[in-house]
């Protein structure tokens, strides 16, 4: 329905005239077509004069004056004055001869159109009333109407808000908007329901008091309430408190890094043949906007680094040492890895007689004749030549040490940073790595305490439990006992933190109704997403009331095989905020210790003191105009959209596979939706798994023990046939890392990606993100390495803190 339709056409909003019934016949506007008197119309119980005298009495030239009335909602009076006004602008005028002349020409078969319209004021309250007619009349002497604030439905019983009505603004609710479903659109239904708000409730205040309503007006709204507190003491003695922390912790860094810049400017005055005060380093031509990374590793250079100035190829202070020292560990080429198309059939265990078809990139056509890469070393002073163009330079010329900053910013922040130590002392901060009391808890005392979850069972370590505080607990500042267990590189579970919000509907269908926006350019619309099919890792297109459908109600494939599609990023994080106002600020709010958390103004958060102004003036761009913020990382926040299924299929499941994040990260689960399989389903999805165990026995185990595989199956089968709760975690620890990557290299072909193939090449078995280690493989790791991840359920409204450096997977269980 076009938003048109939605001011101006048929709606059951009888306020101020706009809509009138005869015999059950709507009438809109301005004009109704009635049948010539002559002619009679069958089964009336009264003639075209009487219909027009009892008819005009009631709609009058002061529907105006109701709409303009201030009792009336500010929406509510714009839809009544454009109906008026489109009713005038479409009835052109004419002379009574021009109307015989009409009549003449089209005989009195045809449908004669009448001004219903006769100007009378309605004055008192109840004349106001009898000018609407409604099934349900209002017994709120102050409030004359029953429009619904959520539907804008007028003929069901309504709770008035008093709150509201203290304000004057007479908020109502319909008992069917409060109890169950209603269609939104023709096309979408949407969920309308307040669960947690009784009557009684919605009469002390509404969800549109509680900054909770989910009409698409409220949805919409940017004049959202702020957080109490963001992240940022308004004490100053805590403000310098967390200062000197932050100093105390950064300064290490800021050594080593301001050591390794000038360790290359001593090699640039070898080069040179000069001493050290003689060197002068040149510095770039730098924009706010633009973000300088290393043509080599594909990281961002901060400061220092080596350039060519003929094709203006970048090289990092550390790939520099790594040249000289004859080690470069990065790949000096794109490594493209080929997955074949079997068909459908091949996902389930059948041999495809489908034509093989092969995923082909054009980097990759000729990679069969590619030559080694030519040999690039530095020069015995340390000189680095421009790599040869088959490594993505020219060839040409030397690199050269050029800074962004100025060559000594670096080693005077470093100074200064000293001596505010110096003057000021180091925060009173302990960094030992010894554990926290609470965890003798994993002696055997009192283990029952709510705060520790058991996620490992490893004999000879003390961080099997994990802190796990009520979100209701933490207090602003207080992150003595977070820190303890933070710093020790260990995941942080917060419960309950959606009981501190407004308890805004998290929904996908309320979602995509906030952000919606139906404008097709260039053959793309918010219609239509690209999801993700865990089945074969392979993307496709489909309807987003589809997805969101399926995301309700389940999908399946054609032989009864759960369907688990995922949608990442959506809307994107760049818009979130912009197309999602509401529910931005209501993540904020649910964001446990906002310190570390909250992407603009959390103290502790490094990300958030990125400042444009403060970059303009380091590099003497003060009186540059620009609207371009600083390129900071993404912050998010990113929604995640996924199917889940109880039990761990073992193929085709909805997960995050392995993968390592460079920034700490926090996942807060919102909303989670029960579907319940089939009895039927059932028996089909265990013929199948038995399908897959004999392909994979063939493709996958052919040189291993197939007894170790029938138990790893049996075992997984077992333990995951009884979990509850939204997503199940494994995250390992950073001490970890070796074993797991050396576990992944040689059992990297007991694994599917790309179209259910085997993976038969691995760059790096983390970062390449196509593993997932089912509770088979983490029982065979256990066994070889020793090495096994903290593996807990994250349940709705819990808050799971992930630590830079430590790989992790997920499981959507719902």
């Amino acid at each position: 329905m076009e938003e048109s339709n939605v001011k101006f056409g048929a709606m059951e909003d009888v306020k101020a005239g706009s809509l009138l019934e005869v015999k059950g016949t709507e009438l809109q506007g301005k004009q109704m077509p009635v049948k010539n008197e002559e002619q009679g119309i069958e089964g009336d119980d009264f003639s075209l004069k009487n219909e027009k005298d009892s008819l005009t009495e009631k709609i009058t030239k002061e529907e105006i004056d109701c709409a303009n009335n201030s009792e009336i909602e500010p929406r509510d009076k714009t839809r009544a004055i454009s109906r008026v006004s489109k009713s005038k602008d479409n009835k052109p005028k004419e002379t009574k001869a021009e109307k015989d002349e009409q009549d003449s020409d089209n005989g009195s078969q045809h449908k004669k159109y009448r001004n219903l319209r006769k100007k009378r004021s309605p004055e008192t309250m109840e004349e106001r009333r009898a000018c609407t007619k409604r099934k349900y009349i209002s017994d709120d002497p102050k409030d004359a109407y029953q429009m619904c604030h959520q539907c804008m439905k007028s003929d069901r019983k309504v709770v008035r808000c008093s709150e509201c009505a203290q304000k004057n603004q007479h908020k109502r609710y319909c008992f069917p908007c409060i109890e169950r479903w209603l269609p939104y659109f023709s096309y979408l239904c949407s969920l309308y329901r307040y669960p947690e708000l009784s009557e009684e409730d919605i009469v002390k205040a509404c969800p549109c008091c509680r900054n909770s309503c989910n009409c698409k007006a409220c949805l919409r709204r940017f004049n959202v309430p702020k957080d109490l507190y963001s992240g940022d003491p308004k004490n100053n003695l805590e403000k310098i408190w967390f200062f000197k922390y932050l100093i105390s912790y950064l300064l290490p860094f800021l050594e080593e890094f301001s050591q390794n810049q000038s360790a290359e400017k001593d090699v640039e005055a070898k080069i040179r043949g000069s001493s050290l005060s003689d060197v002068k380093i040149e510095k770039i031509d730098y924009s706010i906007d633009e973000r300088l990374y290393c043509n080599n590793c594909r990281t961002s250079i901060v400061d220092f680094h080596r350039s060519c100035s003929s094709c203006s190829y970048d090289l990092c202070v550390t790939c520099c040492k790594e040249i000289r020292e004859g080690c470069l560990r990065v790949c000096d080429r794109d490594v493209v890895i080929k997955y074949e198309d079997k068909g459908i059939d091949y996902l389930h265990g059948k041999e495809s007689l489908k034509k093989k078809l092969t995923r082909v990139s054009p980097s990759e056509s000729n990679s069969s004749e590619e030559l080694p890469l030519p040999e690039w070393k530095a020069t015995e002073l340390g000189q680095i030549p421009c790599p040869p163009k088959e490594r993505g330079g020219c060839g040409h010329g030397n690199l050269e040490l050029k800074c962004i900053f100025g060559e000594n910013w670096v080693s005077d922040l470093k100074e200064n940073a000293k001596k505010i130590v110096l003057s000021c002392g180091s925060a009173e901060v302990s960094h030992s790595q010894s554990q926290c009391p609470c965890f003798e808890l994993n002696k055997g005392v009192n283990v029952e305490d709510e705060q520790l979850r058991k996620a490992a069972n490893r004999g000879d370590s003390d961080d099997n439990y994990l802190y796990c505080p009520l979100a209701s607990d933490i207090q602003p500042g207080k992150l003595e006992h977070f820190r303890r267990h933070w710093i020790m590189g260990e995941p942080i579970v917060v419960r309950d933190v959606l009981k501190l919000t407004s308890g805004l509907s998290w929904d996908p269908m309320v979602m995509w109704r906030a952000c919606r926006q139906i404008l097709i350019k260039k053959g793309s619309s918010d219609l239509m997403v690209t999801a993700l099919d865990c089945l074969d890792s392979c993307e496709v297109d489909i309807n987003i009331h589809q997805f969101f459908t399926g995301y309700t109600e389940g999908r399946k494939h054609y032989n009864s095989w759960p369907e688990m599609l995922k949608l990442k990023d959506w809307p994107p994080s760049t818009l979130f905020e912009k197309r999602l106002p509401r529910h931005g600020a209501e993540f904020l709010s649910a964001l446990p210790y906002k310190e570390y958390t909250h992407p603009r103004s959390g103290i502790l958060n490094l990300a958030a003191k990125l400042s444009t102004e403060k970059l303009k003036e380091i590099l003497n761009l003060k009186n540059t105009k620009s609207s371009v913020e600083m390129l900071k990382p993404d912050l998010g926040p990113k929604t995640y959209i996924a199917y889940g299924f109880p039990e761990e299929l073992g193929r085709g499941d909805s997960v995050t596979k392995l993968h390592c994040d460079m920034s700490d990260a926090v996942n807060v689960l919102m909303h989670t939706a029960d579907v319940d399989p089939k009895k039927h389903q059932f028996s089909k999805i265990e013929k199948l798994k038995k399908d897959h165990i004999k392909q994979d026995r063939r493709e996958l185990f052919c040189n291993a023990n197939t007894d170790d595989k029938e138990t790893g199956i049996t075992m997984q089968e077992s333990e995951s046939a009884f979990i509850q709760g939204g997503a199940i975690w494994d995250i390992f620890r950073r001490q970890d890392v070796p074993k797991l990557e050396e576990y992944l290299r040689k059992h990297h072909k007991e694994f599917r990606h790309i179209y259910g193939c085997p993976v038969e090449q691995v760059v790096h078995p983390i970062h390449d993100q196509s593993l997932y280690l089912t509770s088979y493989h983490k029982a065979k790791l256990k066994e070889e390495f020793g090495v096994e991840p903290w593996t807990f359920v994250q349940n709705l409204g819990e808050a799971v803190f992930i630590p830079a450096g430590c790989p992790h997977q997920v499981r959507n269980l719902k």
